[in-house]
């Protein structure tokens, strides 16, 4: 490099130098794609994914199901949850791969498409539990998760469970009443 000469300069007569040998840019490989087996809403699944495809884009971009929604895309705002396994958890943070041989439920398939309503879906109707609708999805999957796990008991024990969960329209003293009336009406 001459003294006289700029980073930039530099940077630009490399480009022209390697334009004008005519050298390829690098080949980039495919990524592999892995075949997943898993339930989805009670339904066998076979998919083949990129090991670095989340759930959540999974779900929506491939699979057509949008119930869970891509809010903070970190696992801070619950928009995602889906329950696996039985268990809550943010789809944004999990990858698809890990979903071999689970069971996967999101909104979609919490309540048959022709039948009534589950529980908890009713009790968010009744409270008036949503504003906007884009947590609701995730408020309902972590309030079921709630009641399977025993821990609506009371009012600051559902807002401790249901923390991860967030409702930019405020709805949560709703949502607190949706999840303890339904956790009343039985096993959700």
């Amino acid at each position: 490099m001459s003294p006289d000469m700029s980073r930039r300069q530099l940077l630009e007569g490399g480009a022209v130098l390697a334009a004008a040998s005519g050298a390829a840019a690098p080949a980039v490989a495919a990524s592999p794609r892995e075949p997943v087996r898993f339930r989805l809403n009670g339904a066998a699944q076979e998919v083949r994914v990129e090991p670095r495809v989340t759930l959540l884009d999974l779900l929506r971009e491939r699979l057509g199901l949008t119930g869970a929604k891509k809010g903070c895309n970190e696992g801070a705002c619950g928009a995602c949850t889906v329950l696996v396994d039985g268990v809550r958890m943010n789809a944004c943070l999990i990858l698809a791969v890990q979903m071999e041989g689970r069971e996967v439920t999101t909104i979609e398939g919490l309540a048959p498409g022709d039948g009534p309503l589950h529980p908890v879906q009713q009790a968010f109707i009744d409270h008036d539990a949503f504003q906007c609708g884009f947590c609701t999805p995730g408020q309902v999957l972590s309030a079921v998760a709630c009641i399977r796990e025993g821990r609506a008991t009371d009012a600051a024990s559902v807002r401790e469970f249901m923390s991860g969960n967030l409702c930019r329209c405020s709805a949560y003293p709703q949502i607190t009443a949706a999840v303890l009336a339904a956790a009343g009406q039985g096993d959700a």
